[in-house]
Parts: C-alpha cells; sequence; structure tokens
C-alpha cells in the first residue's frame, strides 16, 4: 500500500469524468530506457539472471525469493528473508510495474531499474554477493558467456556487473499488468467496474487520493512524507533531518494480492490500511461504506499478470 498525500477540495459528482481522464491512464508499454535499450536477447538473458540464486553468496537467493511472480512479485512477508536467514528492514515492494518508476526502493536511494538491480545483489541482509564476485561467478558458469555476447553483441568483455544489472532492468521492463477493470473502463467499458467499485473511485477522487495516486501505475513516484512507525526513510541515507519519514508513493495497481501492506509490512489488510490512509495522510475518517467501495475499486486494479516459466538456468 503506497503512502499518500494531502487532501484535495471536494468535487461534486458532476466534476468527476473531467478529474478522472486526468487522474488515471491505462497502462501500454513500460517507459524505456534509451541508455539501455530493451531487446530481446537482454530479456532473455535478464530472466536468467534474475531467477539464478547463483548471483548471491549463499547461492540460494535469487531476484525472485523476494519478488515472486506467482505473488504478484512480492514475497507476502511483512519484511523478507535474506542472507543467513536475515530479516531485511523493509517490506519487499513488487516489481510489477516497478518501470514507471524513477525513484526506487522504498527511500528513493536508487534512480531507474538498473541502479535499483545493483542494491539487492550486493547488500549483506539481501544476496550478499560483492560486485566482483558476482561477475567472476557468472564468467565462470560457460553456459551464461553466449547470452552476454547476444546481448551486448560487440563488447569484447561483455560479462560486466553493469550488463548484469541492464539486463535483469530489461526484463523488469516487461513485468507490466494491463488491462485491469480500470484500464477497459476508461477504454469505454462502462460495465468493466461493479457500481460498488464506481462509487469508490468516486469517493478516491473526492477525498484527494489522486493527489498522489494517479497516471498508469496509479501512483506519482514521488517521495511523500508518512509518519509511520520508526523507520527514518529518505532520512536513512541522506542523513537530512528533513527526509524523515519520507517515502516513495507505491503502484496500487494488483494492490489487493501485494500485501501485507506499508513499509513495515505491519497491516495485513486492505480494510485497514485504506483506513490508516485516509486518516493519517488527509485526515479524513472514513465511513464504513465509504471504505468498503474504495476497497471494492482497488480490487478491481489486477491486472494481466506476465506470463513467465521458471527457466533452466545456465550450467558449468
Amino acid at each position: 500500500m503506497a503512502v499518500g498525500c494531502s487532501s484535495s477540495s471536494t468535487k461534486s459528482t458532476g466534476q468527476l469524468t473531467e478529474v478522472r481522464q486526468g487522474s488515471f491512464a491505462t497502462i501500454v508499454a513500460a517507459p524505456e530506457n534509451p541508455d539501455n535499450p530493451t531487446t530481446p536477447e537482454k530479456v532473455e538473458l535478464g530472466k536468467l539472471l534474475f531467477f539464478d540464486p547463483r548471483l548471491s553468496s549463499s547461492g540460494v537467493i535469487s531476484c525472485a525469493t523476494c519478488h515472486n511472480l506467482g505473488l504478484a512479485g512480492t514475497d507476502r512477508l511483512p519484511t523478507s528473508i535474506g542472507h543467513g536467514f536475515q530479516r531485511t528492514p523493509r517490506n519487499a515492494p513488487t516489481v510489477l510495474n516497478a518501470a514507471f518508476f524513477q525513484n526506487q526502493f522504498w527511500d528513493g536511494r536508487a534512480q531507474g531499474l538498473e541502479e535499483q538491480a545493483k542494491g539487492p545483489i550486493q547488500a549483506e541482509a539481501e544476496m550478499n554477493m560483492p560486485a566482483d564476485m558476482a561477475v567472476e561467478r557468472i564468467k565462470s558458469i560457460k553456459g551464461y558467456h553466449e547470452y552476454f555476447e547476444k546481448a551486448f553483441p560487440g563488447e569484447e568483455d561483455p560479462i560486466t556487473f553493469d550488463n548484469i544489472v541492464k539486463a535483469i532492468a530489461a526484463f523488469e521492463r516487461t513485468l507490466i499488468t494491463p488491462n485491469d477493470a480500470l484500464d477497459r473502463y476508461l477504454r469505454g467499458d462502462k460495465n468493466a467496474l461493479s457500481p460498488q467499485a464506481i462509487r469508490g473511485m468516486e469517493t478516491f477522487e473526492r477525498i484527494g487520493c489522486t493527489s498522489c495516486h494517479a497516471g498508469p501505475a496509479l501512483s506519482s513516484g514521488a517521495m511523500m512524507k508518512f509518519d509511520w512507525g520508526s523507520d527514518p526513510g529518505k532520512a536513512s541515507w541522506t542523513n537530512n533531518p528533513q527526509d524523515e519519514k519520507f517515502f516513495r508513493v507505491q503502484t496500487l495497481r494488483n494492490v489487493s494480492l501485494t500485501g501485507p501492506y506499508f513499509h513495515d509490512g505491519s497491516v495485513e489488510t486492505l480494510e485497514e490500511a485504506v483506513t490508516i490512509m485516509a486518516r493519517v495522510q488527509l485526515g479524513y475518517e472514513l465511513s464504513d461504506q465509504e471504505r468498503d467501495d474504495i476497497v471494492a475499486f482497488l480490487r478491481s486494479l489486477v491486472g494481466e499478470m506476465p506470463q513467465v516459466e521458471v527457466p533452466v538456468l545456465p550450467a558449468e
């Protein structure tokens, strides 16, 4: 569940159609990185690396461990279990639709998917693999050589840490979930959303949720203050008191599948998360009917999941 923003002024029902056009957008394709153009060869290599536990020092943790594509790109745990059975400090955000964000991680410490992919591999509490050791291990697996040569043609030494994360990022850009009920509704299918979900969408807009939760990913991707728990948020890496408790606004796509919620995974149900967000971020106390309507709207945001088969990994 994402952090939210300050409340906007109340809008009448007659204005909602106009607001809705500016608030929401359908998912079509993930934005590209011009410095890392997506190619089929990169995507194929990135898929292998995403599922390969040999990128961890223990040889048992992969990107897919915490971002299980069968669990909507999460691990469904309050906080993830990493190297040596350590608990990571934060809830694992979904990898689905992550390509729509420039700010990566809850605290925004990485910019773009390529930089983000460097973090978990090297983090002591996650995969615990220094960059040079990751390169050495992948180079030792002969079956990978051809994949890197095809993904990065013309490079004299294509197996580098930068190319490892470029390939993973290219694969992650394919992990989008289009054609949910909201997408179909926006394209003109007025029966795609139930009457309750439409009421929830209208309440969602009216009380100000769309000031942060808008666009294709239903998130601005901005860093917003959310005073919940003891985690310092962005200040954990900037050491700037003004960044205290700032977290990235998370996507609401597939949110009914990605609990538990918030950066600490402390909230189990969508109903509780919606109530807390309205109260803490908007200063608004939802009625039971308003809460249930918004939850019905959020449950309509489950899109078509990427069809990804677990690959057979290259051999030594």
